[in-house]
């Protein structure tokens, strides 16, 4: 049976969303009017390389059974869907036309699913050792958060890496690194059936007879998609200096072994919290992985633009580490860079320099 589901944000989420469409299910992005015109023109185009292939292939929503479209906050029918992917950059959630959709989808009670690198606060607190701490300041605005149910709010570790290139439309996207998305359970056992429904239909999917790589992984601890924060941690955010921005291989094997200090650390925290050591990716995968990650993270291109605020998985770390009584002073370090940055941004917006 074909599902609806529409995905707030146009960039990444078209990964997410043509792997849906390639399964046979119906798919709205949410994002600006340009963009929406643009997509429901001429559809997206998603480059992926295939197992054993040297070359990405284009796949174009037009050519496959779903059905896609594209269409601002404001004119979204929520009554179509059966499910909700949250695939925003955290900070874009507090534009106002963007905080009022989240209004009626919390309202509505549809199960969210959430491809971000940080996680919902309403997520975070379905995991009893983070339930009460006070993790407010990591996000751009709290409050977005306090409408949802923590039970009909799920996170899917994006761990494919992907990026819209920046000489391409904004209905194109290259994805780096072919990975999986692996997503925890609902609290309700029909939404979780319904992950479970649309990971098989992904997983059946090929192309000229050929497997296409990121599948949809469902698993029933809420941990597996905490792995990512050991990856960006030692990654990631490292990838922001205080001059040009680095690669993330050069960000991991500048010095490998403080970054495995540090990736073993935010492990240490995921146990602390709950996490068994089978939810984890190994530091040596992530670290082969890294070999080829070429360009710097999304968020330090993001901080090299001018942005002001980002993601920041790395001070929701922090907070979790010093409350848990489990402070590092690398993470400490990172924060510290990360701010010094974006503090820079803030007065270089208000000054006018550039």
């Amino acid at each position: 049976m074909a599902r609806n589901v529409l995905i707030l944000g146009a960039s990444y989420g078209s990964l997410l969303a043509t792997k849906l469409l390639m399964a046979g299910h119906n798919v709205s992005l949410v994002c600006r009017e340009k963009t929406a015109e643009l997509i429901n023109r001429d559809g997206t185009e998603v480059r992926i390389k295939l197992r054993d292939e040297t070359k990405h292939r284009a796949i174009f929503s037009r050519d496959l059974p779903g059905r896609l479209d594209a269409t601002t906050p404001a004119d979204v029918d929520l009554s179509r869907y059966d499910l909700v992917g949250l695939a925003m950059q955290e900070p874009q959630y507090t534009n106002h036309t963007i905080r009022a959709l989240m209004i009626r989808i919390a309202e509505a009670k549809l199960p969210c699913l959430s491809i971000m690198n940080m996680p919902p606060l309403p997520y975070l607190k379905r995991i009893p050792a983070l339930a009460k701490m006070d993790l407010d300041a990591a996000y751009t605005n709290a409050e977005i958060w306090q409408p949802f149910e923590p039970g009909l709010v799920s996170l899917c570790s994006p761990d494919p890496q992907a990026f819209r290139p920046p000489e391409e439309a904004a209905n194109v996207l290259h994805v780096g690194l072919p990975t999986n998305f692996k997503a925890a359970t609902f609290a309700d056992e029909a939404h979780s059936r319904l992950l479970r429904e649309l990971e098989a239909d992904i997983d059946a999917v090929t192309l000229n007879g050929m497997d296409v790589p990121v599948k949809l992984k469902v698993f029933d601890s809420l941990f597996v998609p905490l792995a990512k924060w050991s990856m960006l941690l030692t990654g990631n955010y490292r990838c922001i200096t205080l001059h040009e921005p680095k690669s993330i291989r050069d960000a991991v094997h500048d010095d490998l072994k403080l970054s495995q200090s540090i990736y073993d650390h935010v492990d240490a925290v995921a146990r602390r919290l709950g996490a068994d050591p089978k939810d984890q990716v190994p530091f040596a995968k992530y670290a082969k992985a890294a070999e080829s990650l070429l360009k710097p993270s999304s968020a330090a291109r993001a901080v090299a633009n001018g942005a002001p605020v980002i993601e920041r998985v790395d001070l929701l770390v922090k907070l979790i580490s010093s409350q848990l009584g489990m402070p590092d002073a690398e993470i400490d370090r990172t924060v510290q860079v990360v701010d010094q940055k974006l503090h820079e941004r803030i007065v270089a917006g208000e000054t006018g320099a550039p």
